[in-house]
């Protein structure tokens, strides 16, 4: 039987060889590209349907890595290259990947780097009165949130504006709290202090809205959403957030307190995408019930998450209903396609992410998926 591999940092991550800029073959990327976003826009627009995307994460960028944005470039452009070999229906994005706490600075806290590790942040806080009596600095105007427009900014000059890229990682309003106070704290407050909660969530997604409006400015064509984990188009829609803390709330505290903040930014970047690490079938439910929903994430087979969902209820919860299942299967042909054959029903919106060793695999899992979707859909 599959196992989590333990001993693997990274179980999505690819092995690649760094690619300098000048030695990076833009234009025949940018037609790679080009030659997949007319099938993109179709699936954007259609109520059901399938594609595959083959997914690369370079070892490291989300790491110590990001840390130099030359070197950050040159892993990710060898991500792309590698890419291009392997049959897609989506191409590979660049990212200015910069920690996930970056909302801390804002108030006042910078990374802590330990050695080969991703940035990481120290709860700067005690309580939510606490975090409501500072006047915090926007994001782009903090040493981190200045980093990343600057990597932004790097990657378009070094690509000559021909790449897609997309928004910094995107944590949701609940999850950035989660950086600035302790989870205990964060927990009682949602029944001590509900409107204080409230507050503290409006004023992160205020600080959120606001720096990613001048990462969608800056990026500006080569802008490809939902970003981060998902894959992602100039074609497509929404901004894609990690909601991974949502799953120790009740779904009415989560509906209650969280969730007008997650449909504002929804609004703000045309859907709702939500993601969560781990099993969270049991909350569908609860995330079918956000407002402007257009896609959801999850883990699909042991060797992606130590605790992946099942595929069944998110067949059953999501076909016919237009919202976008971007499912995640590391592992072999065999595996990888059990887990999307038990997604896919009539009027599922599926984007099969895989994971496959070789571009020979990953044409026959391709094929496979797309024979079984024409099949099943006649």
């Amino acid at each position: 039987m599959s196992e989590f591999d333990t001993s693997v940092r990274d179980s999505q991550g690819s092995d690649v060889r760094p690619i300098a800029p000048e030695r990076f073959d833009l234009e025949a990327y940018a037609a790679y590209e080009a030659a997949l976003l007319e099938a993109n826009r179709a699936f954007q627009e259609a109520e059901s349907g399938l594609l595959v995307y083959r997914r690369f994460r370079a070892d490291g960028v989300f790491y110590d890595k990001c840390r130099d944005a030359d070197e950050s470039l040159a892993l990710q452009l060898g991500a792309l290259q590698a890419s291009m070999a392997y049959k897609a229906d989506v191409a590979n994005f660049l990212e200015p990947w910069y920690g996930i706490g970056y909302i801390a600075s804002s108030f006042g806290t910078d990374y802590i780097w330990l050695p080969d590790q991703a940035p990481n942040v120290a709860q700067p806080f005690a309580s939510c009165e606490a975090i409501l009596e500072v006047d915090p600095v926007p994001i782009q105007n903090t040493p981190i949130g200045k980093t990343i427009l600057d990597m932004i900014e790097r990657f378009l000059d070094k690509t000559r504006g021909q790449i897609p890229i997309s928004f910094s990682d995107i944590q949701s309003p609940l999850n950035m709290l989660s950086y600035l106070l302790p989870t205990t704290e964060l927990f009682m407050t949602a029944i001590l202090d509900p409107d204080g909660l409230r507050e503290a969530a409006k004023r992160v997604t205020d600080l959120l809205i606001d720096f990613l409006r001048i990462q969608r400015d800056l990026i500006g064509s080569c802008l490809a959403r939902p970003g981060h984990g998902f894959a992602s188009s100039r074609a497509f829609r929404g901004a894609g957030m990690s909601d991974d803390m949502s799953l120790m709330l009740s779904p009415a505290d989560y509906l209650s307190l969280f969730a007008p903040h997650d449909e504002r930014i929804g609004q703000a970047f045309d859907g709702v995408v939500y993601h969560s690490c781990g099993n969270w079938e049991a909350k569908i439910d609860m995330v079918k019930q956000l407002k402007g929903l257009i896609a959801v994430d999850g883990a699909f087979n042991i060797q992606t998450d130590p605790a992946p969902n099942t595929p069944a209820p998110f067949a059953e919860a999501f076909a016919g209903t237009g919202v976008v299942v971007n499912a995640r299967a590391v592992g072999d042909l065999d595996e990888a396609f059990a887990s999307f054959e038990s997604l896919w029903k009539p009027g599922q919106k599926l984007i099969a992410v895989t994971y496959c060793k070789t571009p020979e695999e990953q044409v026959m899992l391709y094929d496979r998926l797309h024979a079984m979707a024409r099949e099943l859909a006649l």
